[in-house]
């Protein structure tokens, strides 16, 4: 019994019953200036849907009365884009207009009905109800007069229901916003995980180059030595400081401007701080770097930013050779290095599957594993975009 009233407490019932009773208004209107062509109102319902602004006037009534409380369940807020959307809305404005007068007329009739049985109980003939004008009075007749008020109470809830299901259908998003809404639902998750591996790649760089040349400084005991550790750090540091400025400026969606994103021509600093940290870094480039396309260098940058961390993390200060060669707008970067025994391989950390995800994003490929005597190679290709 309870969860049968239940939607007498709930707010969505009443406002439903609002959003059908907003057409009568119309009716209402034309029924003062000419009751003999009620016709009228519906027909005047085929150009106003044609409209493009209507549908998204529709879809505002929809949200707010037909689901109150829950802003992001389906109704399009967008006008007619094709002649498909206007159809729609022209059919759902006829359905609105049959379904509010079915709901005006339950409203009306069955709690007449219901005091005229109670009328009737009470010895009281009834002349104005076609149903029960032959009916003699009896008091059998109050214990009939509940019944309509349970139908009204069944239509107000049922139309609403109807109401909904039928504004879901018609005023719901067209083939090309659902389209649109996945396409930026995409680049959102696409964006998320790009800005997880800048994080990863510039903040483990800036720890591991920080670890290492403490470490470093500690075991050598040299005054000097132990200065320009420190000035590494310090430049490291501020450059991860400044990734996390930028990405976090991008999370809060901040107006301001902020500093461009690293590029392959910015790599100079990558190759000092592992330097820095006592790795031999022989480093060759070759082609115009300039000519790379922004998001190949930016990630090209990105990559070499990680195979340098992986291999002061996992080797330590060893020879390392970096190769990067643009030709036709392609670019190939290959960072190598010896694992001195008993050091383990990166083996299949995040820091070699973000550089795997990075080349497959651009549509390229990369390779990350043992090289043949004793080396671990970080390879990657970047086709031209």
């Amino acid at each position: 019994m309870v969860r049968f009233l239940r939607p007498l407490l709930r707010g969505a019932t009443y406002t439903r019953l609002l959003y059908l009773w907003v057409p009568m208004l119309i009716v209402s209107v034309w029924a003062l200036v000419d009751d003999t062509n009620m016709w009228v109102p519906a027909a005047l319902m085929i150009p106003v849907g044609l409209i493009p602004a209507v549908r998204t006037g529709e879809g505002v009534q929809a949200r707010w009365l037909l689901t109150p409380g829950h802003q992001g369940d389906g109704f399009s807020m967008a006008p007619s884009a094709n002649w498909r959307d206007r159809m729609r809305t022209v059919v759902w404005l006829q359905g609105r207009l049959l379904l509010g007068l079915l709901t005006a007329g339950a409203c009306v009739w069955l709690p007449i009905v219901s005091v005229e049985l109670v009328r009737l109980s009470l010895g009281h003939r009834i002349d104005d109800i076609p149903l029960l004008k032959d009916a003699a009075p009896h008091w059998a007749y109050a214990l009939l007069a509940p019944l309509p008020l349970l139908g009204l109470y069944g239509a107000v809830v049922g139309l609403g229901f109807l109401a909904t299901a039928g504004a879901r259908a018609l005023l719901g998003p067209s083939s090309a916003e659902r389209l649109s809404a996945l396409e930026e639902r995409t680049e959102q998750l696409l964006e998320r995980n790009r800005i997880a591996r800048e994080l990863h790649d510039s903040i483990g760089h800036a720890l591991t180059v920080a670890v290492v040349q403490a470490g470093a400084a500690r075991a050598a005991n040299s005054p000097e030595f132990t200065d320009r550790a420190l000035t590494a750090i310090e430049e490291t540091g501020r450059a991860a400081l400044e990734d996390l400025e930028r990405v976090l400026g991008v999370l809060r969606e901040a107006e301001q401007p902020l500093s461009a994103r690293p590029t392959l021509a910015d790599a100079d600093r990558l190759l000092e701080s592992a330097r820095a940290s006592g790795a031999e870094v022989d480093a060759e480039f070759t082609g115009p770097l300039e000519t790379l396309p922004g998001p190949v260098s930016r990630e090209g940058y990105r990559i070499l930013q990680e195979a340098l961390t992986n291999v002061l993390r996992h080797a330590g200060a060893v020879p390392t050779r970096v190769r990067v060669e643009v030709a036709d707008g392609a670019l190939t970067l290959e960072v190598r290095n010896p694992l001195p025994d008993g050091r383990a391989a990166p083996g299949r950390g995040s820091g070699l599957r973000g550089i795997r995800e990075r080349a497959a994003l651009l549509g390229g490929r990369a390779h990350t594993g043992p090289a043949g005597a004793g080396d671990w190679e970080v390879r990657v290709e970047l086709p031209p975009r």
